[in-house]
């Protein structure tokens, strides 16, 4: 089968390489694209609300990268714990546990980790930090809808076997489905289609929103009480081992007991978020991401001194130069004879003779008199 994709009748077959181009020792790979365009595609939805609430883009700038490490390592380390050769595959091989661009990520380790660095870093920032959250939840929703079509690529969502008339069949060689699942050339339930599709409906309820409500945390909590539902209900048609948990074990995966867990954690969270003094409701034409936070002064910068020394007026020392009579080549004395100046007195202890002065003629009255 030539052609990258083909639709039906009846199953949707997918032939696609996970890996672009190799130079080298160097893989390009669907994932690791999608991912970086996840990223730019983020910073672009948000820009209008991040302007709204006074976030300027500097900040967002110096925020952004802190908050992709953390995913990517989050997202990354729970992955690789959940997964049953830990110890005899990633243990043995660690330069393999950090290699996202293999393919693998656990997006509740990456909002694990990345909610207390937006803590921090809105800290730093002397922002708001709900507000801050909830910019990261919108950049997160928009930036997943990239991700899941990277799972489709690489073929490593898998859902149960099934003769649906949209089931997906992978085919080429090189993807998970094939070289870790072994089931090339099964139908299998789109699992990552799925959960591209709650990713689409959670973002247009979180844009509705983000225009509506004013109460900093409300964006987050929505986004996160979503995620653990999403998750736990589309966990039924993945086909993921079936783990127990504190001895119970009623056919749940790891992910849908993390769901449940993260579930019945946020109720008291959400009362506790509440009641927070970061999440009162923004009055009116005030900046969100500021408001009843105290910020550091601002120096002016070299044009408004310039500005505030010419209003106050010149020094007293440059006056009193400016004001002063000049000198003047002679000075004259009480009987009207000129004194040689302080540069003739001076040729003077030199040893050098001032010039002659000239000859002073008295009037015809004088020399009557």
């Amino acid at each position: 089968m030539g052609s990258w994709l083909h639709i039906g009748p009846p199953y949707i077959y997918v032939n696609i390489d996970p890996v672009i181009v190799t130079i080298g020792p160097f893989a390009l790979r669907w994932y690791g694209l999608m991912y970086a365009i996840a990223i730019l595609m983020g910073l672009w939805a948000i820009r209008g609300y991040v302007a709204r609430k006074g976030i300027t883009q500097n900040m967002v700038y110096r925020i952004v990268w802190w908050c992709v490490v953390a995913g990517l390592i989050g997202g990354r380390l729970y992955f690789v714990v959940q997964q049953d050769n830990f110890v005899s595959y990633y243990l043995a091989h660690p330069e393999h546990i950090l290699a996202t661009w293999e393919g693998g990520m656990a997006f509740f380790g990456a909002i694990f980790l990345v909610i207390p660095t937006l803590i921090w870093r809105a800290k730093v920032e002397r922002i708001n930090p709900l507000v801050l959250i909830d910019a990261g939840v919108l950049f997160a929703a928009v930036g997943q809808i990239f991700g899941r079509i990277g799972n489709l690529i690489n073929g490593d969502i898998i859902g149960y076997q099934s003769t649906l008339p949209w089931s997906t069949v992978y085919v080429n060689p090189n993807s998970w489905a094939c070289g870790v699942y072994h089931l090339c050339g099964v139908p299998v339930q789109p699992a990552a289609a799925y959960e591209l599709l709650t990713n689409l409906v959670v973002l247009a309820v979180l844009f509705y929103l983000s225009h509506r409500v004013t109460r900093p945390g409300v964006l987050m909590m929505v986004y996160l009480f979503c995620y653990a539902i999403t998750q736990f209900l589309i966990f039924f048609v993945r086909d993921n081992e079936i783990v127990s948990f504190l001895g119970m074990n009623p056919g749940l995966k790891q992910a849908q007991w993390t769901s449940l867990v993260v579930f019945i954690l946020l109720i008291p969270l959400t009362f506790l978020v509440f009641r927070w003094h970061y999440s009162r409701p923004i009055p009116a034409g005030e900046d969100a991401a500021t408001y009843g936070i105290e910020q550091k002064p601002e120096e002016p910068a070299e044009d408004e001194a310039e500005v505030i020394e010419e209003e106050q007026g010149t020094p007293p020392e440059v006056e009193a130069d400016t004001m002063a009579e000049p000198e003047s080549p002679t000075e004259p004395t009480e009987t009207g004879v000129e004194e040689p100046t302080n540069v003739e007195v001076e040729h003077s202890a030199n040893g050098h003779a001032p010039e002659a002065a000239e000859e002073v003629v008295p009037s015809e009255h004088e020399q009557v008199s």
